[in-house]
């Protein structure tokens, strides 16, 4: 069997390019308490919430990471940046990115940061949607954050 080029393999060539050819990603929604984490395949270019890491202290946090990275294997990661709706860098903002630096620090990976304005109202949003919002559900807002945060990097990697 061979392939032209209408076949599988030209549409893999075209298809836009993340940060490596192919390969997983890891994306966090970092918080001071709850760090959201999803998942998924750069080629593919869809993604998938994970999980959740519950740590205040920076240690504990990225021995949570490190399980992950151990795990999924992933060729760079993704992390969203907490910015005002101005623009504005605020508190946050800096210990997200002492985060981000931790992160390629300790793995030697490229990390991708990534606007996350309105993520969290956006899985506000698709949780309640799914009849998963309120309250009980209150947890599920930071990986599906991630989720959020990873897709909008898969559809457009050139704004982040």
């Amino acid at each position: 069997m061979s392939r032209n080029d209408t076949g599988l393999a030209a549409r893999q060539a075209s298809a836009p390019v993340c940060m490596t050819a192919t390969g997983t990603v890891l994306a966090f929604d970092f918080g001071e308490k709850f760090t959201g984490v999803a998942v998924g395949e750069s080629t593919v270019g869809v993604a998938h919430p994970l999980g959740l890491i519950v740590a205040e202290k920076s240690a504990l946090r990225m021995d949570e990471a490190a399980g992950l990275v151990a795990e999924w294997k992933p060729g760079f990661l993704v992390v969203g940046l907490p910015l005002s709706m101005d623009g504005a860098e605020h508190d946050l903002t800096r210990r997200c990115r002492r985060f981000a630096r931790q992160l390629q620090a300790r793995f030697g990976l490229p990390v991708k940061l990534v606007d996350e304005r309105l993520s969290s109202a956006a899985a506000d949003e698709a949780l309640r949607t799914a009849g998963k919002g309120g309250r009980k559900h209150k947890l599920r807002t930071h990986q599906v954050s991630a989720q959020i945060i990873l897709q909008s990097y898969f559809d457009d990697p050139a704004t982040s």
